[in-house]
């Protein structure tokens, strides 16, 4: 069998959820992965192929949809005959603390002498505190760690020590961390390829569909995403993502962007596999409109589905060749509330008007479909201002939900801003000054956090306008509120509203039933308390404030090009084996 040089590992946000009982509460409702993040990040495909592409091997492993899927699944069986040259393991959001710390212990357990590598923008801002952890070996910084992760593979195969790898922190041979400087930062995103084609190719390879599967419901809802850009133009408040923090801890001055024709061929390229709806990663407008424009003429014509998000206001003009170009456009805005005081306190400037505009110039234009998003636990927002924001929900239903074919259009969804104000973000390095108030700081405190009983005691903030308990309550009660609009509206059946009802009511009374047990000084009685809940708990935590499946698209029953999949493979093997003939033919054989 073929050598491979790095395992990716993606581990659940808690190891191990199956045991612990944790009402994660509705943390995951908007996202196409479950309350344990099963979905790993589409870093793991362009570190992938880089490495491909210059020799090296690379498997993933998504141990966490594995353990979704079979609840005996043993995690130490799967890494135990692993035996690579490095394991790499994502710490991107900070809600993977927990699980990616104990899986590297895992790791360490089974392999004392491979390195493990850990990279992701959580991983970048606490990459010191990180190496406090015996089991991690390295970090590597950065948004953009193709490069720097080759490099230092070609130290640990060579072995040699990687002083020059940019912005790596390690641990050299006498125990003593090193910190090599943050300097690669590029410019463009040309030197990735946005290639599924590896992954079909290594799910061939390794003979292992279910390890590289991206989330749980991914082979029955195949969504895919296209990347637009590394870095932001926007500094919204609570975003680890945002110009100031790339800007302070990332080492990016400025984003980097994908070459509009390149990003039309990896789109292209993705709908060669998938007849999903392939999600635009990044509004495509922010390195201007010439660039937008230069895009959309580069994939005119493509009749799959294209999701885009929008930052902030659109005009009619560029809606309309938007249209053109893309005439199954779907839409997604997140205006974050109503009031546009709210709004302007997070960072995103634009009135109620122009939104409406917006919304008007994309169905207008053909817009299939429009999500918008709004959230809670922003600066200024009171329980009051969360309940008028479902309100006007109903306004924009009232108003734009209208297609002769009476099909609804515009698609709302509320949900808490949870578990984590990002690190890096305005609101955690300046909390006081933005009406926070943090519970948690360090990397460490988060992991701690994470196996809390209740998502209202993970919460690493409260606000000056809602405490923790608010912030709960008012997510319950706008779920309850936006669901009995979204049936009234037809937007989901009675029987869908009903069980959303359910799970949402389900879900009020095991807050209040935590909340008690929590008191219980006795340990032993407390956790035999819990564990008795967990049953309960599993199943309000899936699809609380609304049924996930309404994120979907619809989409014919052949999901999947399963026979461009083949030729893709059977090419491999070709290539592998005219490989295998040329050796021997060098060797005179």
């Amino acid at each position: 069998m073929t050598k491979t040089h790095l395992v990716l590992l993606h581990a659940p946000s808690v190891y191990d959820f199956r045991k612990e009982s944790i009402l994660y509460g509705p943390v995951s409702d908007v996202v196409p992965s479950t309350t344990v993040f099963e979905m790993y990040p589409i870093g793991f495909t362009t570190l992938a192929e880089h490495l491909e592409r210059h020799g090296f091997r690379v498997r993933i492993v998504n141990l966490a949809v594995r353990m979704l899927n079979d609840a005996k699944f043993d995690v130490d069986k799967q890494i135990r005959p692993l035996c690579p040259d490095a394991f790499g393991i994502d710490l991107h959001w900070l809600p993977h603390a927990h699980g990616a710390l104990e899986i590297a212990k895992m790791v360490k357990k089974h392999h004392p002498h491979t390195p493990v590598i850990f990279g992701g923008l959580s991983a970048t801002y606490y990459h010191q505190e990180l190496m406090d952890y015996p089991a991690v070996d390295y970090v590597i910084r950065g948004d953009s760690t193709e490069e720097p992760l080759l490099q230092l593979m070609r130290c640990i195969v060579e072995g040699n020590d990687p002083h020059e790898v940019p912005n790596l922190t390690w641990r050299d041979g006498q125990g003593r961390i090193q910190i090599n400087p943050l300097t690669y930062s590029p410019e463009n995103l040309d030197h990735i390829l946005m290639d599924y084609g590896y992954v079909v190719k290594a799910v061939g390879r390794y003979r292992d569909l279910a390890n590289f599967v991206p989330f749980q419901r991914w082979l029955g809802y195949p969504i895919t995403a296209a990347l637009t850009c590394r870095g932001c133009l926007h500094n919204c408040l609570t975003c680890g993502g945002s110009a100031r923090a790339f800007r302070e801890f990332y080492g990016r001055a400025r984003p980097a962007y994908r070459a509009p024709e390149a990003l039309a061929q990896d789109i292209r390229n993705i709908q060669r596999f998938s007849k999903g709806p392939i999600f635009v990663l990044g509004d495509i407008r922010q390195a201007g409109i010439d660039h937008a424009e230069r895009f959309l003429k580069a994939i005119e014509g493509f009749d799959g589905q294209l999701m885009f998000e929008f930052f902030g206001p659109s005009s009619r003009d560029f809606l309309q060749k938007l249209g053109q170009a893309v005439p199954n456009f779907v839409l997604e805005i997140s205006p974050e509330s109503h009031s546009e005081e709210v709004r302007h306190a997070f960072g995103r400037d634009y009135s109620n008007q122009e939104l409406e505009d917006t919304i008007g110039y994309a169905l207008e234009a053909g817009c299939q479909r429009l999500d918008l998003f709004f959230m809670i636990g922003l600066p200024r927002q009171t329980y009051q201002t969360v309940m008028e924001t479902v309100d006007y929900c109903d306004h924009l239903l009232r108003r734009f939900n209208k297609r002769e074919d009476r099909t609804p259009t515009i698609h709302p969804f509320i949900s808490p801003l949870a578990p984590f104000l990002d690190p890096g973000s305005l609101a955690f390095e300046e909390p006081e000054a933005h009406g926070y108030r943090l519970f948690h700081r360090s990397l460490e405190e988060h992991r701690q956090a994470l196996l809390s009983p209740n998502w209202k005691y993970v919460l690493n903030y409260e606000t000056e306008w809602m405490n923790r308990n608010e912030i709960v309550a008012s997510t319950y009660e706008a779920g309850l509120s936006l669901n009995s609009t979204k049936a009234r509206y037809g937007l989901i059946d009675r029987q869908r509203a009903e069980a959303v009802e359910k799970r949402i009511r389900k879900a009020i009374n095991l807050v209040r039933q935590i909340d008690d047990i929590v008191t219980i000084t006795e340990e032993r009685r407390r956790s035999r308390l819990l564990t008795a809940l967990k049953p309960q708990v599993d199943a309000a935590n899936l699809s609380t404030v609304c049924d996930k499946r309404e994120l979907e698209l619809p989409l014919g029953w052949l999901k999947l090009n399963i026979p461009q999949a083949a030729l893709l493979l059977l090419s491999d093997l070709i290539a592998k084996a005219m490989k295998g003939v040329r050796r021997a033919v060098n060797k005179g054989v």
